[in-house]
């Protein structure tokens, strides 16, 4: 007697994997070597050579150079790119006005290059037979600067106030850190009182990872020149002078844990140059995921130097996050030069010209005067010791 069994009826763990739609925060893109999750500095050069961009819950270090003008420029373009993707931006300054900061922020160049739809007249349209395939996909395909990661500013402009505003960045100057701080044994008041207000700035935008929010995105911090005296730092020393002081590296800390826990992303300029504390600078590097060096030529014997003419100064890798993986991304070089033209900087590999210095002044002579080509190709003299 058979039994026949009804495979209709039969239960299976199988299940066919279905593709789930991933809602993608404006400003940023996964990255291709880690996923993690990635916003724009703000200089497409610079989000090539560290791997895309700025992973989300890092912090990047930039050692500004002497005169720090162009790490400043650095952060501006990072606090710019917070106007045009509808990130949030908070932003202090002991040194510099973190209004004036503000108003400086360079403008974006709207008309992209690469958009073709854009402008066309009836007869321009027509005479484009390449791209026939495309023509009646809608206009809503088309990229809008929030969900466009990456955009290109021109330094000649100014950004409007009301993309500014559109953000509402807090600001936290030199008045607020002094009037708010409060006495504190084991940090610097004025670190501990930013702390609290990047907690509150957290907490008040729902930028944590643990809650759930319908509408997610990006809490971008710049600070500028901090651990310069007006942040009441004196080197790295204490104020006997003699003791170390251990509220940077304390500081630096801290806001690491914070940013692993929420969508936020941290980049801060120090100038190191002020450290003179063997192994003081190597603490504040490993205290940060990203660090990034820079060398102005502004004062320097390499300013009138001919081979780095075109370059107004050196950019350098010092170190680069491992994130999900036990290696980081490794660029070709970790030596570039940065170039400041008219309406843009730009950061490149760097290329130095041949040094034809030496062949120049050579004798044009014979390395073998004693060789004839009479005598190189039948030998009449007398027989070398060397000779087969």
């Amino acid at each position: 007697m058979f039994t026949f069994f009804n495979c209709s009826m039969a239960t299976t763990s199988f299940q066919k994997k279905a593709r789930v739609k991933i809602n993608q925060i404006p400003g940023t893109k996964p990255s291709l070597f880690n996923n993690q999750l990635l916003i724009s500095s703000g200089v497409p050069s610079l989000d090539n050579i560290i791997g895309g961009g700025l992973a989300v819950g890092t912090v990047c270090l930039i050692e500004e150079d002497v005169y720090g003008s162009y790490s400043r420029l650095l952060l501006k373009y990072f606090s710019a790119e917070a106007a045009m993707t509808g990130h949030s931006l908070l932003l202090a300054s002991a040194d510099q006005d973190p209004q004036l900061i503000v108003k400086e922020l360079p403008g974006p160049i709207l008309d992209d290059p690469g958009d073709v739809t854009k402008g066309n007249t009836p007869e321009q349209s027509e005479n484009m037979k390449i791209a026939w395939r495309y023509q009646h996909l809608p206009a809503s395909q088309a990229g809008h600067s929030s969900s466009k990661f990456g955009h290109y500013y021109d330094l000649t402009k100014v950004m409007e106030p009301q993309l500014i505003s559109s953000v509402n960045p807090a600001l936290v100057g030199i008045e607020e850190l002094e009037r708010e701080c409060k006495e504190c044994m084991d940090l610097n008041p004025k670190y501990k009182y930013l702390l609290k207000r990047i907690k509150e700035e957290i907490d008040r935008g729902h930028f944590s990872t643990t809650e759930q929010t319908d509408k997610r995105s990006i809490l971008r911090i710049a600070v500028h020149s901090l651990g310069s005296p007006l942040w009441d730092e004196c080197g790295g020393l204490a104020s006997n002078q003699e003791d170390l002081d251990y509220s940077l590296p304390r500081f630096l800390l801290a806001l690491r844990v914070l940013m692993r826990s929420a969508f936020a992303v941290c980049m801060i300029t120090i100038p190191t140059h002020l450290f003179q504390i063997p192994g003081y600078v190597g603490r504040l590097r490993k205290m940060c995921d990203t660090v990034l060096h820079m060398d102005s030529f502004a004062g320097s014997d390499k300013e009138k130097n001919p081979a780095f003419k075109e370059y107004h100064g050196l950019f350098n890798i010092v170190q680069l996050p491992r994130l999900n993986s036990l290696l980081c991304h490794m660029p070709d070089t970790l030596d570039f030069a940065f170039k400041l033209r008219r309406k843009k900087f730009t950061i490149e590999k760097l290329h130095l010209p041949p040094e034809l210095s030496e062949t120049a002044n050579r004798n044009q002579e014979d390395p073998l005067p004693h060789l004839h080509p009479s005598t190189a190709l039948c030998s009449t003299t007398k027989p070398n010791k060397l000779d087969f």
